[in-house]
């Protein structure tokens, strides 16, 4: 089974996807679409569905940092509810505060440019939000074993 996380952005969205054994997360791709034409969206995140026979999906969930839902977390959870209705997939939403700040640390210390960094940074934080999501995961069940 593999899990996909989704950085969802007004202009992108970064799409990240979970290992077969939901260890590690992959950065896949940047989409990006426009408002009016959110069907194109869709459609290539249906391809993506299909390709790594994703099981279920996480959201990134726009917090700050006091853990209030900021004004972009209504249009994440509308894009969620769309996602469970398109799909038929089970959809988490997933805290995603200071991914985007880290996702733009580690892409400088790879001393990738800002042209290249702008590309590939909305993916980078999907990786971020999968990779949270799949380390709590974890450790629930080895908790869960362990009683």
């Amino acid at each position: 089974m593999r899990i996909m996380g989704l950085d969802f952005g007004s202009v992108t969205v970064g799409v990240a996807v979970s290992d077969p054994l939901e260890l590690t997360a992959q950065g896949i791709e940047t989409i990006r679409y426009a408002e009016h034409k959110k069907n194109l969206l869709f459609e290539r995140l249906k391809t993506l569905i299909e390709h790594y026979e994703v099981q279920s999906l996480v959201v990134g969930l726009p917090m700050d940092l006091i853990g209030t839902e900021t004004a972009r977390a209504e249009a994440s959870r509308g894009f969620a509810k769309s996602m469970r209705k398109k799909f038929h997939l089970p959809v988490e939403m997933w805290d995603e505060r200071l991914t985007t700040a880290a996702a733009e640390r580690i892409l400088i210390d790879a001393d990738l440019s800002r042209k290249k960094r702008k590309k590939v940074i909305d993916m980078e934080a999907a990786v971020l939000i999968l990779q949270s999501y799949l380390d709590k995961k974890g450790m629930e069940k080895k908790r869960d074993e362990r009683t």
